[in-house]
């Protein structure tokens, strides 16, 4: 927009309150805006929107980093094949073992692995992913176990792709980072990586291979953020298009410092945070139905701050190191670091972290701030995904699934793994939902209380 239009934007906002996807015309009017006050409209148009499909849940994982192999040259991720100070590794599946069983002691259900692209000598990729996946679902401690595995890896064949569906994984996440064609050329010198159409096409494979949950994004920082936003919603304009489904997810990094990636200290197109707010109001606005993940790259108090403009999905107790769930992060636990299953030296990182807090507490932050934290993974189960996900997420009536769901997998965590503040604080927070819910939901939600308390777990609806 070349001048504010105030009636013009009142339209787009009076429009998201339907729950339909903008158009890139309408997508790029609001990330043009200036006015303080007129922000703040999109803020509150976005929180409405968040909580008329989804409620007040926010979903939490943890990345696991399996390797930190990687033959890609990314001028500004620590992994890049010529950062020569980075310790290598990847996790063998004694290892990876060991960091789910620690994951689980905190209370984690869901698991981002993550890789670089490039295996331990003797395996091929595909073949170290599955036996990955594999492996963090048949840990356990007790009766708690992983209740699903989403995957961040390199682009596959086809073929490829059949093998990791098979796996079981729920959403396979991959990042553009940056659709400016030439900005792409310039930040991966080197490596599979280098070929900006073949990472592009990585998702039309994944849903030819009948993997239908997908997750994009770009990186902020790399080129200017309004590009960057419109070349993401234009590629959400394909899938839809190509697979009448677009992503289940879409992430907003911003680049984060990262020992031996110079570049990553100084972005060439840092994006201010007030802007970053707008973003993801906006993509909040566009893609109503998406779920918006923010991970710990950013600070707590922004992560927070966040959470009222759309986002959904938060990572917690992130570390971006393969082992890097290990013994010195146990302090306060009670788990002697000879029976943690830890990991006896952690690799290089990824990048740095904003938000250090413990699985504890940023349930305790989601509480106070009035957000059912969720570790719900029911859509996979039911076969919630791709299009029949769509037809309950797009009209919003996904949300009293989301809701039932959070509160039940919320009273699983508080039963095993509150302490005694924040099981007070849950309790009366399921309470308070308990009475909004309609005389059938409540009779239900009892039942599973009931199961709950008898010692089952993995409850849902």
């Amino acid at each position: 927009m070349d001048k504010f239009d105030s009636l013009k934007l009142d339209a787009i906002l009076e429009k998201t309150k339907s729950l339909k996807r903008l158009t890139l015309e309408e997508s790029a009017a609001l990330l043009s805006v200036k006015d303080p006050e007129y922000i703040q409209k999109i803020f509150k148009a976005a929180s409405f929107v968040k909580d008329a499909v989804y409620g007040r849940r926010v979903v939490l994982f943890a990345p696991l980093y399996i390797s930190n192999l990687c033959v890609n040259n990314c001028q500004y991720c620590g992994f890049k094949s010529d950062n020569s100070g980075l310790k290598r590794k990847a996790l063998t599946t004694s290892e990876i073992t060991q960091q789910i069983q620690w994951l689980l002691r905190r209370g984690h259900k869901r698991i981002l692995a993550v890789c670089g692209e490039a295996s331990p000598a003797g395996q091929s990729n595909i073949d170290y992913y599955v036996q990955a996946v594999e492996t963090i679902y048949e840990a356990a401690i007790g009766k708690h176990k992983i209740k699903r595995v989403n995957v961040n890896c390199a682009p596959l064949s086809v073929g490829d792709f059949k093998k990791l569906k098979a796996s079981g994984i729920g959403t396979f996440q991959i990042f553009q980072e940056t659709y400016h064609d030439q900005t792409y050329r310039a930040m991966h010198l080197s490596g599979p990586k280098s070929d900006p159409d073949n990472r592009i096409s990585a998702p039309d494979r994944a849903f030819a291979a009948g993997i239908d949950d997908i997750g994009i994004g770009p990186l902020y920082g790399l080129y200017d953020w309004r590009f960057e936003t419109l070349g993401l919603l234009s590629h959400i304009e394909h899938m839809e298009k190509e697979f009448n489904v677009g992503p289940h997810t879409i992430s907003v990094p911003r680049i984060e410092p990262a020992e031996g990636a110079m570049l990553s200290f100084n972005p060439p197109h840092k994006i201010s945070d007030e802007d970053f707010k707008k973003v993801v109001a906006v993509l909040r606005l566009s893609v109503p139905y998406t779920g918006i993940i923010m991970s710990t790259r950013e600070s707590a108090v922004m992560r927070d701050a966040l959470l009222g403009l759309g986002v959904s999905q938060v990572s917690a107790e992130s570390s971006t190191s393969p082992g890097g769930y290990s013994d010195n992060r146990d302090a306060g636990t009670g788990i002697p670091a000879e029976k943690a299953g830890m990991v006896s030296e952690k690799a290089g990182s990824q990048f740095s972290l904003g938000d250090n807090r413990t699985i504890e507490e940023v349930v305790a932050s989601l509480i106070a701030h009035d957000y059912i934290p969720s570790f719900c993974a029911a859509c996979y189960r039911k076969e919630r995904t791709g299009e029949a996900f769509m037809q309950m997420a797009k009209p919003g009536t996904i949300k009293g699934k989301c809701s039932m769901n959070a509160l039940i997998t919320l009273k699983e965590y508080l039963d095993d793994f509150a302490s005694v503040a924040v099981k007070d604080a849950g309790y009366k927070m399921i309470g308070h939902y308990f009475k909004q819910l309609e005389p059938v939901e409540q009779e239900m939600l009892k039942l599973f209380f009931l199961h709950v308390d008898s010692g089952l777990r993995d409850e849902y609806v």
